[in-house]
């Protein structure tokens, strides 16, 4: 028979889940994460295949080779998955309109003089 207990806390659980993932910016957040920790494989795999700087056989010849794919793997994966994750938040704010530009204020090349007040301590020096 189900523990009563348990099948409570588990719809709760699931219920707290769903509305996590009903939440934008945490669905942003994981599927960059995802795309992020594909790249790193990828960047991993592809280190490997191509034994740049003889890293392959490096590994292969060391004692535990799993132990260090699994750290270069974590190194890349934080990395990139940062890197991911962080880019997709500052593109938050880019609205682009009909003509691809973006929607920001628009840049002046006129460059003219502010007047700024030097108080008496900094003319001393």
């Amino acid at each position: 028979m189900a523990d009563p207990v348990r099948t409570e806390h588990s719809a709760r659980q699931a219920t707290r889940t769903r509305a996590l993932l009903r939440q934008p910016l945490f669905r942003l957040l994981a599927i960059n994460l995802a795309i992020g920790l594909v790249v790193a494989v990828l960047a991993v795999a592809g280190l490997l295949a191509l034994d740049a700087h003889r890293l392959r056989s490096l590994i292969l010849g060391d004692q535990s080779p799993v132990v260090a794919v699994g750290l270069l793997l974590f190194g890349f994966a934080i990395t990139l998955g940062s890197w991911v994750m962080g880019s997709a938040i500052m593109r938050l704010g880019d609205d682009e309109n009909d003509t691809g530009r973006s929607a920001a204020a628009p840049v002046t090349d006129t460059a003219e003089p502010v007047p700024v007040r030097i108080g008496a301590q900094a003319r001393r020096r």
